[in-house]
Order: structure tokens, then sequence, then C-alpha cells
């Protein structure tokens, strides 16, 4: 069962990668979803700096 899922999930990452590779809209589709993880993430950080800066003025 284990060597099955194994197997299945390295087909998987090889046939998502080939896809990726080889068409554009794949390729740009994956920097978006990057760019707005990396955007999250920025937004996140400095509503936490926020946060620790109001906690700090009690």
């Amino acid at each position: 069962m284990e060597k099955e899922f194994a197997c299945g999930l390295i087909l998987g990452m090889i046939g998502g990668a080939l896809i990726v590779a080889n068409s554009y809209k794949a390729r740009k589709l994956v920097k978006e979803g990057q760019e707005q993880v990396k955007n999250k993430v920025s937004e996140l950080a400095k509503n936490k700096d926020k946060s620790e800066n109001y906690d700090e003025l009690d």
C-alpha cells in the first residue's frame, strides 16, 4: 500500500513538473500563486509588527 502511494506521489510530481515546464499558462499561474503567498506573508508580518508595537505601549 505504501509503495503504491509513494509511486503515485512521484509520478504525480513528475507529471506536474512536466506540465509546468512545458506550459506558459501553468508557469504563469504558479508565479502568480507564489506572488500572492509572498504578499500575504508580508501583510501578516506587518500586522504582527504593528500589534507588537501596540502591546509595548500598554
